[in-house]
């Protein structure tokens, strides 16, 4: 029986070694995580009536590849989606009030969020020329360049702390945002072509006799998305293997791979993958290419420090009427931005309390991180009193901490990829995945372990007629 290793129980690992599974049934596949859990950082957790997600709070419909692989796993009916106002309401912090971020074109131009020169610029940009060069460029520039400054410093910065927590000054529009450099490069311009292919889903719906659906929905379950891991551990044939840490990953003479843990154990495979974070990949590689291990080790990582907070809702003076509120980084305040969780999915809080969920950290504060409990719950609850009115003191709270939590798409991010994967080239049997590279969301992390399990097959199968 052929055998693949699979370094890392995340949603990345745990996707894999399950489509690969389904593909190739007469292999052995077994997932090794360092952790004493599976997940990375999917994680529910429950105490005193309240339910906490410890990384994502759900995912999003904008691709199809998260909740296909939750229909195959039979959880389709288990399935919840968020409230209907936390898909439409989302708020910014900015000049000391949360103002209701805009959803629409109409509500751009309406809000108060924008000046009537940016309102003017995002009309203009249907007519502004598309960029001819082929170089990266960050998503500040980026958006700088299609609709101005004070969208860049704002929208941009905001959708970039609530994804990646980092700069948008620095991050790769092409790594982090490529669906925006593809209309920009097939249509000429991003709206238009985000007219044109919303245009074209209503025609496709209409042609299956179906309503078009809602954008952007974000879906989650009941029990939280633990029930994913859960379920996936639950369906593997062979069991993952929890607390084992790996050293090296070492190619032997008969072309096979030794994946030798600190302890005494050892396996053996066909084929190894590596979906752990980059930097973890980077040392168990460093022995067998130091060269490639070092690309890898320099892929950054930020920092992030959740705080779930439960209160009494009558303590609570600002409706919460939405997703919750984002706070530009460029502002440096204390708090990237809170989740208002009781309102986005049922179940969260006891009845008469609710749940927040205040995000501290990211790349331009990861010294936050680092604080003690209560400097960094003072601090959080100093900005819950200045952006929501909160007086009081939250009657529940939890401190989780993400000392490397996302990893961040830097400029030339694509082109160290692609270098990567040539690299690989070298080394027939060793794969790369995980968030590190095609995507940090959910459904990213999905899609890639579904294209590495279809590569494996077919190199399994090709070895078979041998």
């Amino acid at each position: 029986m052929p055998r693949v290793v699979i370094v890392g129980g995340g949603i990345s690992g745990l996707s894999l070694a399950y489509q690969l599974e389904r593909r190739s049934p007469e292999t052995e596949v077994l997932v090794l995580e360092r952790a004493a859990h599976l997940g990375g950082t999917i994680g529910t957790q429950r105490q005193d009536g309240f339910q906490i997600e410890t990384g994502p709070n759900g995912f999003l419909d904008n691709k199809p590849f998260a909740l296909s692989l939750c229909r195959d796993l039979g959880l389709g009916e288990r399935l919840i989606t968020a409230s209907e106002a936390a898909r439409r309401n989302r708020y910014l912090f900015l000049g000391d009030r949360l103002r209701l971020l805009p959803n629409s074109l109409a509500s751009f131009l309406t809000g108060d969020v924008f000046c009537w020169r940016s309102r003017f610029l995002l009309l203009a940009e249907r007519f502004r020329p598309r960029r001819m060069q082929t170089d990266d460029e960050s998503i500040d520039a980026f958006v700088r360049r299609r609709v101005g400054r004070e969208v860049a410093e704002t929208l941009a910065d905001a959708f970039v702390t609530g994804i990646h927590a980092g700069d948008p000054t620095l991050l790769s529009v092409q790594a982090a945002f490529p669906r925006l450099v593809e209309l920009e490069r097939d249509y000429g311009s991003v709206l238009r072509g985000m007219s044109a292919t919303a245009k074209q889903r209503r025609r496709e719906a209409a042609a299956r006799g179906e309503a078009p659906p809602p954008a952007g929905r974000m879906w989650s379950f009941r029990e939280g998305l633990s029930l994913l891991i859960e379920t996936l551990r639950a369906r593997l044939r062979f069991a993952p293997l929890t607390g084992v840490a790996v050293r090296t990953v070492r190619r032997l003479a008969n072309d096979a791979w030794r994946v030798q843990s600190e302890g005494r154990d050892g396996w053996d495979a066909e084929t190894v993958v590596l979906t752990c974070p980059a930097y973890e990949q980077a040392r168990m590689l460093a022995d067998e290419d130091g060269e490639l291990a070092t690309v890898l080790d320099g892929i950054a990582y930020n920092r992030l420090a959740v705080i779930a907070l439960g209160y009494r809702a009558a303590d609570v003076p600002t409706p919460l009427d939405g997703f919750g509120y984002l706070s530009p980084q460029r502002l440096r305040r204390d708090v990237l931005g809170a989740q208002w969780c009781s309102s986005i999915f049922p179940d969260r809080a006891p009845p008469g309390l609710v749940l927040l969920r205040a995000m501290c950290g990211g790349w331009n504060r990861p010294e936050m991180v680092d604080w003690d409990d209560d400097r960094l719950l003072n601090a959080v609850r100093g900005e819950m009193r200045h952006s929501m009115g909160i007086q009081t003191a939250p009657v529940f709270h939890r401190i989780v901490r993400w000392r490397k939590a996302i990893p961040q798409y830097h400029l030339g991010h694509r082109q160290r990829v692609e270098w990567m994967e040539r690299r690989l080239d070298r080394h027939a049997g060793l794969l790369l995945g995980g968030n590190a590279f095609y995507g940090v969301a959910l459904n990213d992390c999905i899609e890639r372990a579904d294209i590495l399990a279809e590569r494996i097959a077919r190199g399994l199968e090709r070895s078979s007629r041998r």
